[in-house]
């Protein structure tokens, strides 16, 4: 039933902006009445797509080439509507400008050509930019640490679809090139049933690190049998941690790793995230906690140096950043909550739907936590 409302809505939601770009960004085109229907022709075929992609993402043997092709047009359809919404008021701007008629035809023609090319430009660049994983350095200085540690964060993997066996392949190559102290993985990483994601996931056991690699769950993980997926993940001999805690390092030098599950768990009644649970029986040490989504922040009031979350994707397609704010409370990067916590926001390693990213690129976190010299007092 709740694939049922999900997929309804999803389509739904794309037909109203299809509906929005004919009649807001095609109908008001200078051009000839057969263009136009060439270009509501592409449209139709665009959600077409749409369609099948949401099909194709509950049938694992859709070739990649072909889930590519369904995938895209969810981007550029986004993207379309944007250039419609922009054209749209800078063309009411243009019916009040000072100008003479000559000039107004003139620059509503040019307009319409920077419209439409802009949005054909914006997908190629959304695309060309998701081709590439940025390695992002972060130095956080954490009170009363002893020494420094280097973690490395992945986070929004989504096997599944586009990313396969090859892309986790350099995802592993990239990570144990940085020699990390830990590795942490922030939820979402499968995508689809955990045996399709057989191959992508024993990669994973490939990641090298002196003191291993802590998961925890996202909210996708809900979706698809979370305990098959915990079981799974477990079996590459990566730590799972459910609501409980770990300690890092030498006794007295290290630092407590708390981990807890994600608050999609309010609402599925299973797998509830507990922060006190999280923290029970931690030790005198700074303590850093994964929570998938930035927004648990609010149930985090004491006892955290620093928080690291995903979920967001940095809004993957700019400006949906905008949008994912009004949910989130912080979208990506780090930041400083309170005076006690601060927080760190992955992007997203993988993507989720099309291969897309703009102004909001994939990464793989390099965290050095390091003991804080400038107290002030």
């Amino acid at each position: 039933m709740n694939y049922i409302l999900f997929f309804t809505a999803f389509i739904g939601v794309f037909i109203l902006l299809n509906m929005y770009i004919s009649k807001r960004l095609v109908a008001k085109l200078d051009i000839s009445d057969k263009n136009k229907r060439y270009l509501r022709i592409f449209l139709l075929i665009n959600l077409v797509g749409i369609l099948c992609y949401m099909l194709a993402r509950y049938y694992v043997n859709t070739p990649s080439w072909l889930y590519f092709l369904f995938s895209v047009p969810i981007g550029v359809l986004f993207l379309l509507f944007l250039s419609a919404v922009v054209y749209d008021i800078l063309r009411l701007l243009l019916s009040f400008a000072p100008v003479s008629q000559q000039r107004r035809n003139f620059l509503k023609k040019s307009l319409d050509v920077t419209s439409v090319a802009a949005a054909s430009t914006l997908s190629l660049m959304a695309l060309y930019e998701a081709k590439f994983v940025k390695i992002e350095k972060v130095d956080v200085e954490i009170k009363n640490l002893k020494e420094s540690y280097k973690i490395v964060q992945l986070s929004d993997l989504h096997i599944g679809g586009l990313i396969d066996k090859k892309f986790i392949e350099d995802i592993v190559q990239k990570v144990n090139a940085l020699n990390p102290d830990i590795v942490v993985i922030t939820g979402d990483l499968i995508d689809v049933d955990v045996l399709s994601a057989k191959g992508q996931l024993d990669e994973l056991a490939k990641l090298n690190s002196k003191h291993g690699t802590f998961f925890i769950v996202g909210n996708h993980e809900y979706f698809h049998n979370i305990e098959k997926i915990i079981t799974a993940v477990k079996s590459l001999g990566i730590r799972v941690l459910e609501n409980e805690n770990v300690y890092i390092g030498e006794d007295g030098k290290g630092f407590n790793l708390a981990g807890v599950n994600d608050v999609m768990g309010y609402r599925t009644k299973t797998y509830i995230p507990d922060l006190n649970k999280a923290l029970n029986g931690k030790k005198e040490s700074p303590t850093l906690l994964l929570a998938h989504q930035p927004l648990f922040i609010h149930e985090v009031y004491d006892g955290v140096d620093l928080m690291l979350s995903g979920h967001t994707h940095g809004g993957q397609l700019f400006p949906f950043r905008f949008l994912v704010k009004l949910q989130q409370p912080y979208i990506s990067g780090l930041y400083q909550h309170n005076k006690n916590l601060q927080i760190y926001v992955n992007k997203g390693t993988g993507f989720w739907g099309p291969p897309m990213r703009l102004g909001a690129s994939s990464e793989i976190t390099e965290i050095v936590i390091s003991p804080l010299i400038n107290v002030t007092h």
